[in-house]
């Protein structure tokens, strides 16, 4: 009989691309795989790509740190999709539930102890999301991608186990992505990303800086759903994207260098191809602050260049590219040093010993 085993995690690219790295690996190992999501979120989008794992919508709610009239009917939210994820859960009797965070994971780890149904939960950042802290207590087992994450977790649950990055990123051919893009090999590849949402602040700058920027990059910029400017989709030099899936790597293996936000999938994906990277984190005022302690941990071990948002302009942007270039050797030289891990295999041993059976 087939080990059972049920994802979930969703609200941005970032909550799921772990699972989408673990997908493959389970079906190797003979496991059952459903996925538990939100209604509209982009894991539903990026899930309806992968065949033969049946996908359970459930209502989700919003937990915010701030003001918000929808603060007082989201709980009810949370609380319908748990009965929703519990009864799910009851009927599909999964062996163990996998989390990567986003709060549609809370009512599916709630159900699943409701349910006496193993959990493991993975935290990206230093330090845990509102999410994951609400989902903690009810968790069998908590990972971990930064060593100083384990000052904020259950010492008895809490497992180091590093970054998982998706194996295909590693297969990225870059002739492809210059067939893609349309440029010519010999000028610098600038690759920008936003995050999956994107980042109307990042986008803007980018867009100011064109004209000088072009004259000595060519610029692949990811900018986010509904973000595509229409007066520059024939800029020569520029090549713009709301969203890429499959081209990704090809596009990750032309680029000399990146600029982006500062979210930890990300970043873990750019060191492990050795990619110097210009981060710009979320501000406080945006977030809780996450993507600027990630961003201070690679500034200090010499993988990045760091642009905080408050001080980004026109002329900061354009000082940080270049200097960025000029200096990209040396960022190459301190990724080579970084220890590689086999997060993706410790994830899966831990998956296979939590289980029931």
């Amino acid at each position: 009989m087939k080990k059972k085993i049920i994802l979930t995690g969703g609200g941005s690219a970032g909550h799921v691309t772990v699972n989408l790295a673990l997908i493959p690996k389970l079906f190797e190992q003979d496991w059952e795989i459903s996925y538990i999501g939100s209604h509209t979120g982009i894991e539903r989008e990026l899930l309806s790509k992968v065949e033969n794992v049946p996908y359970f919508a459930i209502s989700t709610g919003k937990l915010r740190r701030y003001f918000d009239w929808n603060n007082f009917k989201d709980p009810f939210k949370v609380m319908k999709g748990t009965l929703q994820a519990y009864q799910i859960i009851k009927r599909e009797k999964p062996d163990i539930i996998f989390s990567k965070g986003g709060f549609v994971s809370v009512p599916v780890i709630i159900g699943a102890w409701l349910n006496r149904v193993p959990t493991i939960i993975h935290e990206s950042d230093i330090t845990p999301g509102l999410a994951n802290k609400i989902a903690m207590p009810f968790a069998t087992k908590i990972c971990v991608t930064f060593p100083e994450t384990l000052e904020h977790v259950n010492k008895d649950k809490g497992i180091y186990v590093g970054a998982v990055v998706r194996e295909e990123l590693h297969n990225g051919d870059a002739s492809k992505g210059f067939e893609y893009c349309g440029f010519k090999k010999g000028k610098p590849v600038l690759l920008v990303m936003g995050g999956s949402l994107g980042s109307k602040r990042i986008n803007e700058a980018l867009r100011a800086n064109l004209q000088s920027l072009t004259a000595d990059f060519q610029i692949v910029h990811i900018c986010g759903k509904g973000n595509i400017d229409p007066d520059l989709i024939n800029y020569r030099g520029y090549k713009q994207f709301e969203y890429v899936s499959d081209e990704l790597p090809h596009l990750m293996a032309m680029a000399d260098i990146v600029l982006s936000r500062a979210g930890s999938n990300s970043i873990f994906e750019f060191l492990t191809l050795r990619k110097p990277m210009l981060l710009i984190p979320l501000s406080k005022g945006a977030s809780r602050g996450d993507q600027i302690l990630n961003a201070r941990s690679f500034q200090k071990a010499g993988y990045c260049e760091m642009l905080m948002e408050e001080d980004l302009s026109n002329e900061s942007l354009l000082q940080a590219i270049y200097q960025l270039y000029r200096d990209r050797q040396k960022y190459i030289d301190n990724m080579k040093k970084s220890e590689a891990n086999d997060a993706l295999n410790k994830l899966l041993t831990l998956i296979n010993e939590s289980s029931k059976k």
